[in-house]
């Protein structure tokens, strides 16, 4: 397990949210340099009727979700590293959202495509805190809709970019961060243009 270098000093923190069962969890394990924390837990029968979503294949098989957050790391360089936080998916865990946003340079909003309306509450509150994010289409095969239909549906700007993904794979996964902070970086360069010409 790589060790955190006694020189780095700039912590950077990300937030990936999303519906239940979207893949949050599965993208902080593929991508985090260290053994990710985890508050997995077993699904149990408190949770029948709230989080089944057994009409989709595969999540009539989940048998374990996140109940606070998980957490990874990577380092960036000798002096900076990005902290991973994933939030919880459902609905009754949300109140723990807005405590999970303090101090988030940015955010992923990771989205199946199979019911896109999972992602309106995580996009509002991004909104809500003006969080920057992007939204990130993890591939659960199912249909293909145009990049035009995945962003009216979610009534998302022209200017937050969306990529696809899958949440699996460590380097698309390193893809989607990477598309983040390039994002980040663009707004933070239009920020200083406007202060430098006031």
């Amino acid at each position: 397990m790589p060790s955190l270098a006694s020189t780095a000093d700039n912590g950077l923190k990300i937030v990936i949210v999303g519906g239940f069962g979207v893949g949050k969890t599965t993208m902080v394990r593929s991508v985090s340099e260290i053994r990710p924390l985890s508050t997995e837990e077993t699904m149990t029968r408190a949770g029948e009727g709230i989080d089944e979503l057994d009409e989709l294949d595969g999540l009539d098989r989940k048998t374990s979700t996140t109940v606070a957050f998980d957490f990874g790391r990577i380092s960036l360089d000798t002096r900076s590293v990005l902290y991973l936080f994933g939030a919880p998916g459902q609905e009754r865990f949300w109140f723990l959202w807005d405590r999970l946003f303090s101090g988030t340079l940015g955010a992923v909003v990771l989205v199946d495509t199979r019911r896109l309306s999972d992602s309106w509450y995580a996009i509002d509150r991004l909104e809500h805190h003006n969080t920057p994010f992007i939204v990130a289409c993890n591939d659960f095969g199912g249909p293909l809709h145009t990049e035009e239909q995945i962003r009216e549906a979610l009534d998302l700007a022209p200017d937050v970019p969306m990529v696809e993904c899958d949440a699996r794979d460590r380097s698309s996964s390193k893809y989607v961060l990477i598309t983040l902070v390039e994002h980040l970086h663009a707004l933070s360069k239009k920020r200083n243009a406007v202060e430098t010409t006031s």
